[in-house]
């Protein structure tokens, strides 16, 4: 038994304690230095007292004190404690989701309840304003306590010791093994965390002090500071907490889990509240009476689960599951916020970032709504929708009929009716969807940007024979041969006013053949297509000069990328790379840049002539008056007029139908598939429903905003409707022996057979 033992249990701890009493020096330069000297002797006694012969510690703990003095390590000078990052629609108030390991969000003490930040002094460290950091009188209470048996109302750390455990053991900076070195019962740890707590002390004021620790304890239940905790129990933020709430908080952090009303004992969380209270009659900051009113308010839990990650941002009017999950694949792409792809998910999910994101709540209801009623949730088809705003690429909405969410699916399918595959965004597993004649689109702005006039013509054929081999039901005598769909009213002579209009194949094919199939598939590139299957790559690639089907859409595509095309056109050749955000702001209030990327791939002329014909297919008239027939006029109708272009695309076998439309404010692209199952062929009836669909998703996003009129194109780009060009010979040119076995022939017939 050590001296220290036999005092205390002799009746000196009444005199020893008031000695100590006398030490709750205030905070002057001499008694810094001298607090700091008895601090380190009496924590070393305190935490050694039953390891080591007594006098053996006094010398150590001295020298330990004084020789670290100075030191205060930067995650103590500017914490970094984990955070949730929010994620917000592009109003800066529509919570969509948010992320974090940790369920934590810092605010100021000037939003915390004045009750509560009285009743944490008042249960944990009433001495807090007196101390300079070390309470050597309630230090030496514990030891009393602790050697005799006896009990305690506070322990022998104060608030500032207790926050400085806190930020070492929740430091990001530190390994699993030494964050859990920060809370380790030894000699060294507790002279270290007094030393800490007295050069904070130094720094900070008490106020700092006090919302620091508000910010960082744990309050049970997965809540870390006072915001959590708030949310967590009463679901409201912690400036609107009453006197009772705010006992009942505080009263928590001594023992989260014993006193948790939620998980745990609630009479025993009422029997603390009752303690707290008293606690805070004690220090003089509220009255009896108003103590007894408090302990007899019934206890009025509101639990709330603070959603986290995308999946909880899945169903409702919005579901906006797909379009977090594209915003979180942004982020893991941004070296602003790491520099590997671990890092970026840290800050992601540790940060605590502010996100406004480019998603219109408005727009994205209408664009869920519509979706799902061409195809309802339960529904193998799919109908994945996408808006972006020209001159930005910002995304506006994502929709699709499909749950957000990890549960297994009844039928094995991969996406359906349950998925987190990037329906449309592409990625992954997701390639795309083949989106028909949207694809002529390209072929026009290849044609116009060589110098061929809208007014070019040509007498298209019911089928054209190409120089590209083909073998099957497209072949005519060892050539591919393309029909148009709809004779009848397709073929004769056409400009690509009226071809385009029409959607008539032998017209944009023979167009094709005159500029280039590579010229083609570049401009598609240019406008952000991306070949995600390996077969489109490796055709675009090395065989793009021969891949006269391209122009029919026959690769795959997503409806994001297919509006984002079309966005540039209506931005009148300004491509900007889609993005899913406005503002990204660090918990300091930094603010991160994430402006569009964007740069010109168009010049302005050929993107007008381009947009003079797109208004065709929806029933408008072009500048000069040439439109003669569309196929999506409906698109004209529920735009009432207002200014609008746009194209429809069905693969072969109308296994998909596609409709992308746009004015100078929005381009929004819809594609109806299966994406489990690619022979399974939508239909032409549904068509008309995936046009209408994106037509109000477009009047939505337009409503309330001024009507924009498109530039007419320049005369050079008009030509001259009225002179026709005479129809060329056909290409009688036969297959050269061994050109249907050269290294893309199986590949070429695959994508032939794909319409």
């Amino acid at each position: 038994m050590n001296w220290l033992t036999v005092v205390v249990q002799a009746g000196w701890s009444a005199h020893f304690l008031a000695i100590l009493d006398a030490m709750a020096l205030p905070r002057t330069p001499l008694s810094r230095l001298f607090t700091v000297l008895l601090a380190g002797l009496l924590a070393g006694l305190v935490l050694a007292v039953t390891v080591l012969p007594g006098n053996l510690l006094l010398g150590f703990a001295a020298r330990s004190a004084l020789g670290s003095y100075s030191s205060l390590p930067d995650v103590l000078r500017t914490p970094a404690t984990p955070q949730r990052s929010y994620l917000y629609a592009n109003d800066g108030t529509t919570l969509i989701a948010s992320f974090y390991d940790v369920n934590r969000t810092d605010v100021g003490l000037d939003e915390i309840a004045p009750s509560l930040q009285a009743a944490i002094v008042a249960a944990e460290d009433r001495r807090f304003y007196d101390h300079g950091g070390v309470d050597l009188r309630g230090m030496a209470r514990a030891l009393v306590a602790n050697v005799t048996g006896g009990e305690t109302s506070q322990g022998g750390s104060t608030l500032t010791m207790q926050y400085v455990r806190n930020v070492l053991k929740t430091d990001p900076g530190l390994t699993a093994e030494e964050r859990a070195a920060a809370t380790e019962q030894t000699v060294e740890r507790k002279l270290q965390e007094i030393r800490y707590a007295n050069a904070l002390e130094q720094q900070l004021s008490k106020d700092e002090i006090l919302n620091r620790y508000l910010n960082i304890a744990y309050f049970g239940s997965g809540a870390y500071g006072v915001s959590a905790a708030s949310q967590r129990y009463f679901a409201k933020t912690p400036a609107e907490l009453t006197l009772s709430e705010s006992a009942l908080l505080a009263g928590l952090v001594q023992s989260p889990e014993a006193y948790n009303p939620i998980d745990g004992d609630q009479e025993a969380a009422l029997d603390r509240r009752a303690y707290v209270l008293d606690a805070m009659v004690a220090t003089g900051e509220i009255t009896a009476a108003e103590a007894d009113t408090a302990k007899v308010e019934p206890l009025t839990l509101r639990p709330t689960s603070q959603p986290n990650g995308c999946t909880a941002a899945s169903g409702g009017a919005g579901d906006w599951g797909f379009f977090c999950d594209y915003v979180r694949q942004w982020w893991l792409t941004q070296p602003a916020f790491g520099e590997t792809v671990e890092e970026r998910e840290q800050a992601l999910r540790r940060g605590g970032y502010t996100v406004v994101t480019s998603l219109d709540p408005e727009l994205q209801a209408t664009a869920q709504q519509q979706v799902t009623s061409v195809y309802g949730y339960d529904n193998e088809r799919a109908l994945p929708l996408a808006a972006v705003e020209p001159g930005t690429g910002r995304v506006l909405a994502m929709a699709v009929n499909r749950h957000y969410s990890l549960a297994e699916n009844p039928a094995g399918q991969p996406n359906y009716p349950n998925t987190v595959n990037p329906l449309i965004s592409g990625g992954g597993s997701i390639a795309g969807y083949q989106a028909g004649s949207t694809f002529k689109l390209f072929t026009m702005l290849a044609a116009l940007e060589a110098g061929m006039p809208l007014a070019t013509g040509f007498d298209a054929p019911s089928q054209l024979p190409t120089r590209y081999p083909a073998e099957g039901d497209a072949s005519c005598d060892g050539r591919w041969c393309p029909g148009n769909a709809n004779p009848a009213w397709m073929d004769g002579y056409r400009t690509m006013w009226d071809g385009f209009g029409r959607s008539v194949n032998t017209y944009f094919v023979w167009l094709s053949e005159q500029v280039g199939p590579e010229k083609v598939v570049e401009m598609a590139q240019r406008l952000g297509i991306t070949f995600r299957s390996d077969a489109d790559a490796a055709f675009a690639e090395n065989n793009a000069e021969n891949w006269g089907s391209f122009t029919l859409g026959v690769a795959a595509a997503t409806p994001l990328d297919l509006a984002n095309a079309y966005a540039t056109v209506a931005a009148e050749g300004t491509y900007c790379e889609p993005l899913p955000v406005v503002s990204v702001t660090a918990p300091d209030g930094s603010v991160v840049p994430v402006a569009p990327s964007c740069e010109r791939v168009l010049d302005a002329e050929v993107a007008r002539a381009a947009t003079d014909a797109a208004r065709c297919p929806v029933g408008q008239q072009s500048s000069t008056n040439q439109c003669n027939g569309g196929t999506a006029t409906s698109v004209g109708r529920i735009l009432d007029g207002r200014p609008v272009a746009g194209k429809t695309g069905s693969s072969e076998g109308n296994a998909t139908e596609t409709f992308v439309g746009f004015t100078p404010q929005v381009a929004v692209a819809g594609i109806a598939a299966n994406p489990d199952d690619t022979t399974d062929a939508v239909g032409s009836a549904v068509q008309a429903r995936v046009i209408d669909a994106v037509a109000e998703v477009i009047s939505t996003a337009v409503q309330g905003q001024p009507e924009q009129a498109f530039v007419a194109p320049s005369p050079e780009l008009v030509g001259d409707p009225r002179r026709p060009v005479e129809r060329p010979e056909p290409d009688r040119r036969q297959p050269e022996p061994g050109d249907d076995r050269g290294p893309f022939a199986e590949l070429r017939r695959w994508l032939e057979g794909r319409g």
